[in-house]
């Protein structure tokens, strides 16, 4: 069963600069396992052991996973998956800018 998988950006060098990808597998786990197999190396940046690590993001069908089962959640055919990295940052205020309390 074919399962598509969104890439973002800062990992496409595992893809080939492939944005979106195909996957197969039961679970989310078993999807991470297939796309490792097929691009090495983009398991580790997503999965942390047993659990998806603390700073990126994996969507089914919009859903956060961290509310459905995890690496647990089942996955079936026509489904899309979305990884997404949490970005911080930011920069200096713009003069005259001020929060309000």
């Amino acid at each position: 069963m074919a399962i598509q998988v969104s890439i973002p950006t800062i990992m496409r060098q595992y893809t080939g600069g492939a944005k979106v990808v195909e996957a197969t597998g039961s679970t989310l786990a078993t999807l991470f396992d297939d796309l490792d197999a097929r691009y090495p190396g983009l398991r580790d940046r997503v999965v942390d052991g047993g659990s998806i690590r603390r700073f990126v993001n994996v969507y089914l069908n919009d859903e956060d996973v961290r509310f459905l089962d995890g690496l647990k959640t089942p996955v079936t055919e026509g489904d899309h998956v979305t990884v997404l990295p949490a970005v911080a940052g930011g920069g200096a205020m713009a003069p005259g800018i001020r929060f309000q309390s």
